[in-house]
């Protein structure tokens, strides 16, 4: 095989390093409060982390995602409550100069739609399952304004974001999040980290849930970064330790 000329070779170098870095974890916090924490991911991703109070677990870090692209935003879930929500909605106005086209709780608990009062003060739009809306409802929580059936597809910036129901798992409605120009997935409650146990079982389906993340991981196999509901987010080892915990149920 013959050897590649010195400056051909340092040019492919530069592409791969730079379409690398596009796709890698980053873990860089770019915002930090008592209430709010948001680290950057990779180019156009976040984590936004927040709290929710409950008896049972007590004090419970809670993650979304945000997708930041040419001065548009998309969120997927709201922090726990309207303070940290204002906080979220003030970094992206204030620091990021990004109007909110969308915000999408991907199930119907408090941790992902507590803040939605908030963005709808904003006027951003919300989008969820119908599901979710009809169980919502149930909880005389505020409710998305926007509802699908199955699948929908957003835009950030002239890029594509798919939100998709696989099948039921952690609750009947759960939805996930997948942006392939940073092949990032946010999976909710859906999804695990490492070593967590099963958490909060009372809306759960426990029998279909593997099953529901096989579907996933098949239909995203280049999957580079995952954000589970709550946790470090990983890689797809995440959606291999979600399906082994429940693979007995």
């Amino acid at each position: 095989m013959k050897h590649l000329p010195a400056y051909i070779a340092i040019f492919l170098f530069c592409i791969s390093a730079k379409v690398f870095s596009q796709t890698t974890q980053t873990n860089d916090t770019v915002y930090q409060s008592d209430q709010l924490i948001i680290t950057r991911l990779s180019k156009h991703s976040y984590v936004h982390t927040s709290y929710l109070y409950t008896n049972s677990f007590g004090k419970v870090p809670c993650n979304g995602m945000i997708v930041l692209n040419k001065n548009e935003a998309v969120v997927f879930d709201t922090p726990a409550n309207d303070t940290s929500t204002k906080e979220l909605i003030n970094w992206l106005q204030l620091k990021e100069k990004s109007k909110i086209k969308a915000i999408v709780p991907t199930h119907f608990h408090e941790d992902c739609l507590g803040g939605l009062k908030a963005f709808h003060q904003y006027q951003a739009p919300s989008y969820a399952n119908n599901l979710t809306i009809t169980l919502a409802k149930a909880q005389q929580y505020t409710l998305p304004t926007n509802g699908f059936t199955g699948e929908l597809m957003l835009t950030v910036g002239g890029e594509k974001i798919y939100i998709r129901f696989f099948g039921e798992g952690h609750t009947k409605d759960n939805v996930v999040a997948y942006f392939p120009t940073d092949q990032i997935l946010f999976g909710g409650c859906l999804i695990k980290e490492l070593d967590a146990t099963k958490g909060f079982l009372g809306d759960a389906n426990v029998k279909v849930w593997s099953a529901t993340v096989e579907s996933i991981k098949k239909s995203y196999p280049g999957l580079k970064i995952v954000i589970p509901g709550h946790g470090e987010p990983g890689n797809i080892a995440l959606l291999d330790y979600t399906i082994r915990l429940f693979s007995k149920e």
